[in-house]
């Protein structure tokens, strides 16, 4: 009877070693996110600026081409010392909280700090948010560092500062908690609820106190839009637009896919990353100089569409829509082409931005088929949900996100169609989650991986808990469950108790590295089942 109290008391101290590390985690991560967030607002309105002079004095462009160039190389230097900042911060952040990726934190939360803020200084299409999520991760790996906690709880606080971060950037802490669920561990366990709960509640609170003393916009980014509420007359309206901007979120799928490919086959040793770089930059330099809605994450072009649109800046005087068809076309190509050189930004925001663009462009056609004018804005989000959630096939996530972003249930029922229909299509045409997809390819950079078999008995920290519950390292599948010399088929419901062996196949590109993270999980390692049968090094 001693043995369940004493496996109580471990989880209760388990439990409160993880809420109190994840309350350090969302104050590290609020502070640093926050402050980040601010300055990305402040160099995204200097770099609008300074475009628009050198629209109004050409002589000086060359100039900015130069600058342009010298980003480049600069933003490349920071690639090349440090790969695993490419990209938006995503994929690595995945990795990292599945144990299939290790960083430096101080190096990650520096160096994605100044490389991305360069990004958007020089006027990409650039988000924050995945490199808020990335650093904090990075805050979560420090503090567990810092406080010598194990693997285990490394990995939680991981998870815990990264959706502090997210909820911080796009001041949505419900996302942030989501994002833990569906996108890093696809599980919900009580320690990952916890751990996460934890430092975005606590980080949403920092950054509502630091917020207004340091000029970071609060207002929901549809918070100029008007939602009239919608009867069974819209619903063809929202099927078709789901239908149409679903097959635009494959189609960018695939092109950035193949941007990615194409970038790869550059393989020049020296001056590799500045040559990269340089595509993107100068382009964000001819889109920027056609249309200040092409520059920044998009908040401002989103925040324009209010009202159907009529607010967006015009390209040489052009009619709204042919505007707009430009303005998401340059999104498209230069968030592709992002993606492909691996520039440390987020893709995200720049997502919702094409997706908005999209929606503003049907709602003018479907006016022209007799829709109420009034619902030009619902059109619009319900288009930018269904990109994303097309795109990153996370369903819950653009649900979630769509009702903390604009404060309202009024069309709760379009959007959960127009997702569901987005993530159909999606699995039609057989895409992936495209962070997943970027994730196994930065993981297939790093090494051959192996399917490995290990055998590992259970020890006091990880028994009482069902196999579903357990933080396992990434990939890793219970194939067998002995128990007092019973074989036992593995299930998630399936409670350990200690001193059961478990047969744990997976695959690694480094056996040691997975032993480890199975010892810090589960228990001791007994034998690497997959190396009995290897040949002996003489």
């Amino acid at each position: 009877m001693s043995g369940k109290p004493q496996s109580l008391r471990r989880q209760f101290n388990r439990g409160i070693q993880i809420v109190a590390v994840g309350v350090l985690t969302g104050a590290f991560a609020g502070v640093i996110v926050t402050l980040y967030n601010a300055l990305i607002e402040l160099t995204e309105e200097f770099a609008r600026g300074y475009y628009k002079y050198f629209l109004d004095h050409p002589a000086f462009i060359p100039l900015l081409f130069l600058g342009l160039l010298l980003g480049a190389v600069v933003v490349g230097g920071f690639v090349r010392a440090l790969p695993i900042i490419r990209g938006s911060g995503f994929p690595q952040t995945e990795g990292a909280a599945q144990g299939l990726l290790r960083f430096k934190w101080y190096k990650v939360l520096t160096g994605m700090f100044a490389a991305s803020l360069l990004a958007v200084f020089f006027g990409l299409s650039a988000g924050s948010e995945g490199p808020s999520l990335m650093m904090g991760a990075a805050c979560g790996d420090g503090l567990s560092s810092l406080l010598k906690r194990n693997a285990v709880v490394r990995r939680y606080q991981i998870t815990g500062g990264a959706c502090a971060g997210l909820a911080v950037a796009l001041n949505a802490p419900f996302t942030g908690i989501v994002f833990a669920y569906e996108e890093t561990h696809k599980r919900f366990t009580p320690e990952v609820f916890a751990s996460s709960f934890t430092s975005v509640v606590v980080a949403v609170l920092i950054r509502s106190v630091l917020a207004p003393r340091l000029g970071l916009f609060n207002e929901p980014i549809f918070g100029n839009f008007i939602f009239r509420a919608t009867s069974v007359s819209f619903l063809p309206y929202t099927l078709l637009a789901a239908a149409i901007v679903s097959l635009l979120g494959i189609a960018f799928y695939f092109l950035a896919l193949l941007s990615k490919r194409l970038f790869a086959k550059i393989r020049l040793k020296r001056g590799v990353h500045a040559l990269k770089m340089a595509v993107p930059f100068l382009l964000a330099g001819v889109f920027g100089l056609l249309t200040l809605n092409a520059i920044g994450g998009g908040t401002h072009f989103i925040r324009s569409l209010a009202g159907g649109g009529e607010g967006v800046s015009r390209v040489f005087s052009s009619p709204l829509w042919v505007t707009l068809f430009i303005i998401v076309l340059f999104r498209i190509v230069a968030t592709a082409v992002n993606i492909g050189a691996e520039v440390p930004c987020c893709s995200s925001l720049p997502m919702f931005a094409i997706g908005a663009g999209a929606g503003a462009l049907l709602s003018l056609l479907f006016e022209q088929m007799g829709m109420d004018p009034a619902l030009a804005d619902t059109v619009i989000v319900i288009s930018l949900a269904t990109f994303f959630a097309t795109v990153v096939k996370a369903p819950f996530t653009g649900i979630i996100m769509t009702v903390e972003l604009t404060g309202g249930f009024t069309f709760l029922l379009p959007v959960v169609l127009s997702v569901a229909v987005g993530y159909f299509l999606g699995s039609m045409f057989r895409t992936e989650p495209l962070y997943e997809r970027l994730l196994e390819d930065l993981l297939a950079e790093q090494g051959e991986r192996k399917k490995e078999t290990v055998r590992v008995r259970v020890a006091p920290f990880a028994a009482e808990k069902a196999i579903r519950d357990i933080l396992w390292p990434g990939g890793a599948l219970v194939a067998e469950v002995v128990r007092g010399g019973q074989t036992l088929p593995p299930k998630g419901s399936t409670v350990l108790h200690e001193g059961d062996i478990l047969t744990v196949e997976g695959e690694a590109a480094d056996l040691r590295e997975f032993c480890e993270a199975l010892r810090d999980t589960v228990g001791e390692i007994l034998s690497d089942v997959a190396a009995e049968d290897r040949p002996q090094k003489e």
